[in-house]
C-alpha cells in the first residue's frame, strides 16, 4: 500500500506542502495542506490531516466521503501559494492546478505531483481547545480549532 516515497513525502509535505483535494458533488476545491501524518490505526493505514473550521475545503469535507493528497517534491511552488493563500470561495482553483480522476475515490488528485494517497474518509472530530497545552494554543489559535480527518488510504502511488 505505501510506496517506497513515502519518506521523500513526508520531507517534502511537511516543508513545503501538499494539495488537500476534496469533492463534493459537483463542488471540488483544493487547499494547500503541511500539517498531518501517515500511520495505522484500526489496523489500516491511514492519512491524517487537520483543516480550520473557516476553509471553505472544510465546508466541503462535511459532506464528502474521501478525500485525496498530492505532493508534488519541490515543484508547483506558485501553484501551493496560490491554493493556500485564496480561498476557493472566492476564486476557482481549477485554473490554477489540474485536476485527474483519482483511481478509487470520488475525489480527484492534483495532476503533476510525485505523490498520491487516496483516503476515504473513517473519522472526523473537532479539537477542544481546553485540551490543548496553553503554549501551542497561544502559538497556533484563536479560537479556530482544526478539525481532524483520518482518512484510510485505499490507494498509494
Amino acid at each position: 500500500m505505501f510506496n517506497g516515497k513515502m519518506e521523500e513525502m513526508m520531507k517534502w509535505f511537511t516543508t513545503s506542502g501538499g494539495f488537500l483535494t476534496v469533492r463534493d458533488g459537483d463542488r471540488i476545491n483544493t487547499m494547500t495542506v503541511a500539517w498531518g501524518f501517515i500511520g495505522y490505526l484500526w489496523n489500516k493505514p491511514c492519512f491524517v490531516t487537520l483543516v480550520r473550521p473557516q476553509r471553505h475545503t472544510q465546508r466541503l469535507l462535511e459532506n464528502a466521503d474521501s478525500f485525496t493528497v498530492s505532493v508534488p517534491f519541490g515543484t508547483m511552488r506558485e501553484e501551493l501559494r496560490i491554493c493556500g493563500t485564496k480561498s476557493g470561495a472566492d476564486i476557482d482553483k481549477g485554473a490554477s492546478v489540474s485536476f485527474i480522476p483519482a483511481k478509487n475515490v470520488a475525489s480527484p488528485v492534483v495532476d503533476g505531483c510525485d505523490a498520491y494517497y487516496e483516503c476515504r474518509i473513517n473519522y472526523v472530530d473537532r479539537f477542544d481547545g481546553a485540551m490543548i497545552p496553553e503554549s501551542v494554543r497561544n502559538a497556533f489559535y484563536a479560537d479556530d480549532y482544526h478539525y481532524v480527518y483520518i482518512g484510510e488510504i485505499v490507494e498509494a502511488y
